[in-house]
């Protein structure tokens, strides 16, 4: 029989995007509040309360508020897209890769990663885990994505106004993916993450330098590679990627969604410097394949499954 799904805040690109990867599938019935009922609180505590599986795709507030919704006993397993659960107690972190595919299917609250921590942590927990890189010292991540992760407003912002090149943000210091990067990779000291946007509607490059010859402690970039390669062996989704056609990766405009992840490792001719680099889709690995697969991992069935790759 068909488990049911509900999919809290469907209505934005997070929730369309996961809507569109269940569309067809006999194993889940996906149910959605249409008009005035998505804000409803009866309504929605009403459908948190009778689904199998509830997927929030909601404001942090919100998405806290649909969990309270959530009577003791419910039989309901919920995966939040949102920023509000990624480091909370009592949460599984939504990156099976990363924390085993054994313990997500059988969680009942799991949190799904950010889109750049995606990247980030799939470069950097291996290697500290593996005593590969230090985990006391103060990495940099620079990363660039398109304008569809920052929601309706941005997307208006990008699509009507031209003439932006490049949005550099979180300029503060305090971008709400750090905390989340922090703790999964074991990292003594928050990154220093510099992100920005770039008028592309999709797709996503994370970074990390390491200045291998002055960084006490590190392997060799060829010993990074060899790291990263076994652990995501067998993989289809997060896979190392080929030597780039003359040098240089490109995060061209007309991308296709993907719910692929392909790793990098890049080095200096005297190995004294490497350059870490993940480029995935925003919306796919980033966001809604990311719960598809946290999905079908609970449901019992292939993580890739519906899964465009």
């Amino acid at each position: 029989m068909a488990k049911m799904v509900f999919i809290d805040g469907g209505a934005g690109t997070t929730g369309l995007e996961i809507r569109d990867r269940l569309a067809g599938r006999d194993e889940f019935d996906v149910v959605s509040l249409d008009g005035d009922r998505r804000k409803d609180r009866a309504a929605r505590a009403e459908a948190l309360n009778t689904c199998d599986f509830a997927i929030l795709c909601l404001p942090d507030d919100a998405a806290r508020e649909s969990v309270a919704l959530i009577e003791p006993g419910s039989r309901v397993r919920v995966i939040d897209a949102s920023t509000a659960h990624r480091v909370a107690p009592g949460w599984v972190f939504g990156f099976p890769e990363i924390v085993g595919r054994g313990t997500l299917a059988q969680a009942a609250r799991v949190s799904n990663p950010g889109c750049y921590s995606t990247g980030f942590i799939a470069l950097m927990a291996p290697l500290i885990a593996a005593r590969l890189l230090p985990a006391d010292w103060p990495y940099t991540c620079h990363a660039v994505s398109g304008y569809s992760g920052g929601g309706k407003a941005l997307i208006e912002r990008f699509e009507n106004d031209h003439d932006i090149a490049w949005r550099g943000y979180a300029l503060e210091l305090a971008h709400k993916h750090v905390p989340e990067m922090q703790q999964h990779c074991g990292l003594a000291i928050p990154p220093l993450f510099s992100p920005a946007v770039v008028p592309a509607h999709r797709g996503m490059v994370t970074e990390v330098p390491l200045p291998i010859g002055t960084l006490a402690g590190a392997a060799s970039a060829e010993a990074l590679r060899d790291c990263l390669t076994e652990f995501y062996a067998g993989s289809r989704i997060v896979t190392m990627g080929e030597q780039p056609l003359f040098g240089e990766l490109l995060l061209r405009r007309s991308r296709e969604p993907s719910d692929r992840m392909e790793l990098f490792v890049f080095s200096s001719p005297d190995g004294a410097q490497a350059r870490l680099v993940a480029v995935l889709d925003n919306l796919g690995k980033g966001a809604s394949g990311a719960a598809v697969q946290s999905l079908n991992l609970m449901a019992g069935l292939d993580e890739t499954t519906g899964l465009r790759l």
